[in-house]
């Protein structure tokens, strides 16, 4: 049990029955009353909530989440299919819950698969991938910037002097263009 004054961030808790993983939090100190405040992330619907927890209010249990390296293998049109590498072991994860990750992952790409007490919560992307460009069309005179998309599919402003086939290194937080690869 964890109680509100020993919170820290990226420590999942179970919060009124949900996987809470702490993503901000701050010791407040208003009118002499003491309080925490905190911003949570839903591990299993990605939602962001924000509250404030008194000191008093009770301990919280502490989950402990595990990750596997997973290589991710193919798409069968409603699911992912990643295998552990140790074990052969295959798991599927509905697309419609990696609708954002999907964009991010080529086959054969290692990812790091999180799960709590055996329960799938999802695929943990770096921070930034790189990408090759599929398609872009030639260069406008003036124009800096162009669109480009990418070989799975993620559409993205580029510098107008990248052609297709040229790699470039992507946000996985917002999908936007890092730089050249």
């Amino acid at each position: 049990m964890v109680a509100t004054n020993d919170l820290k961030n990226g420590m999942v808790i179970e919060y009124d029955g949900k996987l809470m993983q702490i993503l901000e939090f701050m010791h407040v100190l208003q009118n002499k009353v003491a309080y925490v405040r905190v911003k949570m992330k839903d591990l299993r619907t990605g939602s962001v909530t924000e509250t404030a927890l008194k000191g008093s209010d009770s301990a919280f249990k502490r989950c402990y989440i595990e990750r596997k390296e997973m290589q991710y293998i193919y798409n069968t049109g409603e699911a992912l299919a990643f295998m552990d590498m140790e074990t052969y072991e295959q798991i599927e994860i509905a697309e419609k819950r990696l609708a954002w990750e999907k964009k991010f992952i080529l086959e054969g790409a290692n990812v790091s698969i999180t799960f709590y007490e055996g329960e799938i919560l999802g695929v943990s992307l770096p921070d930034k991938v790189t990408l090759k460009i599929k398609e872009t069309p030639p260069a406008v005179k003036g124009s800096d910037r162009k669109k480009a998309i990418l070989e799975t599919d993620l559409e993205i402003t580029v510098p107008a002097f990248l052609e297709v086939g040229t790699s470039v290194v992507v946000s996985t937080i917002d999908g936007t263009y890092v730089s050249r690869a």
